[in-house]
């Protein structure tokens, strides 16, 4: 990875440089476990399964999110609330006012497990930048997004705001919309659609330190009456917008369609927004439901992703929190035969599991 500028301004070659993260390799875990299967490396992206973990944020799942990142896992999930008075994106389950987390804030590794916690997401990115700083080959890592709320692009908090912040703290990090755009041999596609039919995912070694962000609408936005532009929608306009006025380059994010369906999920984005179909390549929803009578080969015959959550849920029913390794092991390759790209799940006590890397389909 290049050197990324931190919040101060130096970067984290200059810092290692200049000694002061002397004494802190004691803190760190020297790296993330390794992957529990060999050989997967040069697995495209799009062609591998391997397990998330929900609300990683909370507490009281992890003191310091870090220490999530040190299970190995393939995807962390933050939930975001838009705080339009004080134009902060809070990091919490439920107050959209305030933080409650376990980001620290940390400019160099030795910050990642100690110190003062609840963190606005700004923070939380640069945890997540230091740590993959200190495993470089770690990764590629997902990192989920939840706006509980909602944008608030009309009081400056949109898309463009958020772009601005990820690029910000995460730098050259991110695998964006516009990276997968790029032709091996020269020219581009179109569409990530385009793009990922084509197999144009990179292999996951080649992705090593890498992040790849999408977001979700929020259950708060999705059961407002009054809320008639939800954010797989605004984002995707926000792509095919920026696409058309050549700037695709500044998006940061993958959008989501949300919630496990038969067919072509994407097909209720009508009307005007038909348009916004082809940027749409990730796909998120109930696992149980996905193992229901839905075709979920097709999502891997086209390369998209899927992630498929509450893994605990499909017949027959595991422990939420805490299964046995073996459970967990063999729920995760039951849902790679099913053609997930992740398996989330609040399995948080389990590297072995979290750390898997498996073939899909």
């Amino acid at each position: 990875m290049t050197a990324r500028r931190t919040t101060s301004g130096r970067t984290l070659a200059g810092l290692l440089a200049a000694g002061l993260l002397a004494g802190a390799a004691a803190l760190v875990p020297s790296a993330a476990p390794a992957a529990a299967d060999t050989g997967t490396g040069d697995l495209p992206f799009g062609s591998a399964t391997t397990v998330g973990l929900h609300n990683t944020y909370d507490p009281a799942a992890y003191q310091y999110l870090a220490q999530s990142l040190d299970t190995g896992t393939g995807m962390v999930e933050l939930d975001l609330w838009t705080d339009v008075i004080t134009k902060e994106w809070k990091v919490s389950h439920s107050n959209p006012l305030g933080n409650s987390n376990n980001c620290t804030a940390a400019d160099n590794p030795g910050q990642l497990y100690g110190g003062g916690t609840n963190k606005n997401l700004e923070h939380c990115l640069d945890d997540i930048r230091v740590w993959l700083g200190a495993h470089p080959a770690a990764g590629p890592l997902v990192v989920k997004l939840e706006l509980k709320g909602g944008f608030a692009a009309n009081m400056g908090m949109g898309p463009d705001q958020l772009d601005a912040l990820i690029a910000a703290h995460l730098g050259d990090a991110v695998l964006r919309p516009a990276d997968l755009l790029v032709k091996p041999g020269g020219g581009s596609y179109a569409t990530v659609d385009e793009a990922v039919r084509a197999g144009n995912w990179p292999s996951r070694s080649a992705l090593a330190g890498r992040v790849l962000l999408y977001a979700i609408p929020g259950t708060v936005e999705e059961n407002n009456p009054f809320d008639t532009l939800h954010t797989d929608v605004e984002y995707g306009r926000h792509l095919r917008d920026l696409a058309a006025a050549g700037r695709i380059g500044q998006a940061q994010l993958f959008p989501a369609v949300h919630g496990a369906a038969a067919g072509d999920p994407r097909s209720k984005y009508t009307g005007a927004d038909t348009g916004i179909r082809p940027w749409f390549v990730v796909f998120d929803g109930d696992a149980a439901t996905y193992l229901n009578g839905i075709d979920t080969a097709w999502y891997d015959r086209s390369h998209y992703l899927v992630v498929m959550t509450d893994a605990q849920n499909v017949a027959p029913q595991i422990s939420a929190t805490d299964p046995t390794a073996d459970q967990a092991r063999a729920r995760t390759e039951q849902l790679a035969r099913a053609h997930a790209s992740i398996v989330s799940s609040d399995w948080r006590k389990l590297p072995t599991v979290q750390s898997l890397v498996l073939s899909r389909g």
